[in-house]
């Protein structure tokens, strides 16, 4: 499955590269132990030649570009959020694989500051939308305005015309205002009075949202949720992460200014990782596996709904990105596996029985998971 990777580079180079796998290993070994800390889900055992495979091989591509701009991002984060180590990761992941992600957990558990400090860290424009309930659909994408002067109306363009576009409590907006995403989410770009207009890139669109309250709140149509790479769910922090949070601010009783917050990636950086990322192997048994996976959640006896193919994209362009920023230039099944419940999440749908059952989403995933066999 994987082929030895040259070994005449550099001798700086390669001591880099090395040593970025084996500190992000560490780490994402860590997040992988337990990728779905908020759910208490614990992932699949792990087998020798996965905890090892990132020492055994050296990557032929130039990662360490990667690896320093993610040790940047991940300090910069660190000085406004405490733990929730592996949503940062899963951010990250998010953008080098040009898909939106959807945050949710309950109010402050630092969803929307996370999001506005990694938009902090990108040299591009941002923009945050509050959805309320009376949100229209122009007051997203624009409307025309008329002119005047020279008697014509002309497109003012809307705030989701930007690079990164935060979207707080997206369930709280009318299904008519939702409606409005659906072609810049997958398509990025506008049409309006047959006119297209074409989103600059990057475009990606973080969201937010409340999963207790239900008072004014409309659920996302299975359409639009499909159109998220990732939902990320963020749980409580720990106590030693509590505690550390009052000690860093105990003096400080002012809302924190994101000023000092430097920037890390221009969109020619950007650029330049998706390229990287593209060049990431994946043999044709891991793409199988993955193939597996989704089709094992459509022929599911407790799954209503099934993955579908975007799924199927979404774990194979998330687990090239993730064992890059391990520092390999090829996938193994562990990042199939870390990637999986994120992505399915929020695409599958239990039946009744299932859910008077009390089960969740995470636990079937975790049942397919293990049932699937792992290719070697």
């Amino acid at each position: 499955m994987m082929e030895e990777q040259n070994t005449n580079q550099p001798e700086e180079e390669k001591n880099s590269d090395t040593g970025s796998s084996t500190n992000e290993d560490s780490s994402a070994s860590g997040a992988g132990t337990n990728p779905m800390t908020s759910s208490g889900i614990t992932p699949p055992p792990k087998m020798e030649y996965v905890q090892e495979a990132s020492q055994m091989f050296t990557s032929g591509l130039n990662l360490g570009f990667i690896n320093q701009k993610v040790n940047a991002t991940r300090q910069e984060i660190g000085k406004f959020v405490i733990g929730q180590h592996d949503m940062v990761d899963l951010l990250l992941i998010s953008i080098f694989s040009n898909g939106h992600v959807l945050l949710e957990g309950v109010p402050g558990v630092a969803k929307t500051l996370t999001a506005k400090v990694l938009s902090k860290t990108l040299s591009v424009d941002f923009t945050r939308i509050q959805f309320t309930p009376d949100l229209m659909p122009s007051d997203v994408i624009g409307t025309s305005v008329y002119n005047l002067n020279d008697s014509t109306f002309s497109f003012k363009k809307g705030p989701v015309f930007s690079n990164i576009v935060l979207i707080d409590e997206i369930n709280r907006a009318p299904a008519k205002t939702q409606a409005a995403l659906f072609e810049v989410m997958e398509e990025r770009q506008i049409s309006y009075d047959a006119e297209v207009y074409k989103m600059e890139f990057p475009f990606l669109v973080l969201a937010t949202q409340n999963p207790v309250e239900q008072e004014g709140t409309y659920n996302l149509p299975e359409a639009q949720l499909d159109r998220f790479l990732f939902k990320i769910k963020i749980g409580y922090p720990s106590l030693a992460d509590e505690q550390e949070i009052l000690n860093r601010y105990k003096n400080n009783i002012k809302s924190p200014s994101l000023d000092s917050i430097g920037g890390v990636f221009s969109a020619d950086d950007l650029k330049k990782v998706q390229e990287l990322i593209e060049q990431v192997r994946i043999e044709n048994q891991i793409l199988k596996y993955i193939a597996e996976i989704t089709n094992a959640t459509r022929n599911h006896a407790k799954l209503y709904l099934g993955g579908s193919p975007r799924a199927s994209l979404a774990m194979m362009k998330t687990a090239k990105a993730l064992a890059a920023i391990r520092g390999r230039d090829f996938v193994i099944p562990d990042d199939v596996q870390f990637v999986a419940p994120h992505v399915l999440n929020h695409r599958l749908i239990m039946t009744p029985e299932a859910e008077m059952e009390g089960m969740t989403t995470e636990d079937l995933i975790q049942e397919i998971v293990h049932e699937v066999e792992v290719p070697r």
